[in-house]
């Protein structure tokens, strides 16, 4: 029965976002506010409908104090660690809280959507397999800023253990999804159409710009990220706030 396993892995997955404030294009944007509210803040509230635990893994830099005491203020669980070494910050976390399942986000998505992400879930634990690494980031058809991937404990320490490529360490999860190990199973989370083409991730200062409109105008912080990919569709004048943003590259 779905539901059951679903109660009772639920005590064993973990959501981890990783936030820090020294962004090289947009120092400290997940602080920034719209309607006196912190982009991470919305980040956040989206993650909690999910209902599954949430922790902030930030570095050790004084300048990312102002992230603990922010998770600490919103009874958000929080570790730090490497700044340059994600890998081993997201490692340190999972165990930290006991993690068996890992939901992988970022903190520059204020639009995350949690439904997408409590779906992807569920899918994930049918196949019941501890070499199952399944995303909708690497075969994209949503926007970005809709990214998550779902992993093991297992496959989290065969990557803490093995990975050297400093691409790896710095972004988590190449040594997973690149099939280093040789034994992981990959599952794309895809939709119909295909609207990898538009971004409500936050990197430059024209991003906030358009996750401002989004808020401000169009109440996106309510909607689905199918809803807000229609008013993307529909608005090509917000799209060409940011169209021309490169993503950097892993």
């Amino acid at each position: 029965n779905l539901a059951n396993s679903m109660a009772f892995e639920a005590s064993h997955i973990g959501i981890i976002t990783q936030a820090r404030m020294a962004s090289t294009r947009l120092p400290g944007k997940i602080f920034k506010e719209v309607n006196h509210k912190k982009l991470l803040q919305y980040h956040i509230e989206r993650l909690q409908q999910t209902s599954f635990d949430i922790a902030i893994a930030t570095t050790t830099n004084r300048i990312d104090d102002c992230i603990c005491e922010f998770a600490h203020e919103n009874n958000i669980k929080c570790h730090r660690g490497s700044e340059t070494n994600v890998l081993s910050r997201f490692y340190d976390t999972t165990v930290k809280f006991n993690y068996e399942i890992i939901v992988r986000v970022t903190s520059d998505c204020p639009f995350i959507d949690p439904h997408l992400i409590r779906n992807g879930v569920e899918k994930y634990l049918q196949f019941n397999n501890p070499d199952l690494y399944l995303s909708n980031a690497i075969e994209r058809t949503f926007a970005r800023g809709f990214d998550f991937e779902v992993f093991s404990y297992k496959l989290l320490n065969e990557a803490h253990k093995n990975a050297r490529d400093i691409s790896d360490l710095e972004h988590v999860t190449p040594y997973i999804w690149k099939n280093r190990a040789g034994t992981v199973k990959l599952y794309h989370v895809k939709q119909a159409v295909n609207n990898s083409k538009f971004r409500v991730t936050l990197d430059t200062f024209d991003d906030f710009e358009l996750i401002r409109i989004l808020i401000e105008k169009y109440k996106v912080d309510k909607l689905s990220c199918v809803e807000i990919e229609n008013i993307l569709t529909q608005h090509p004048e917000l799209t060409s706030i940011n169209v021309h943003v490169e993503q950097k590259k892993i």
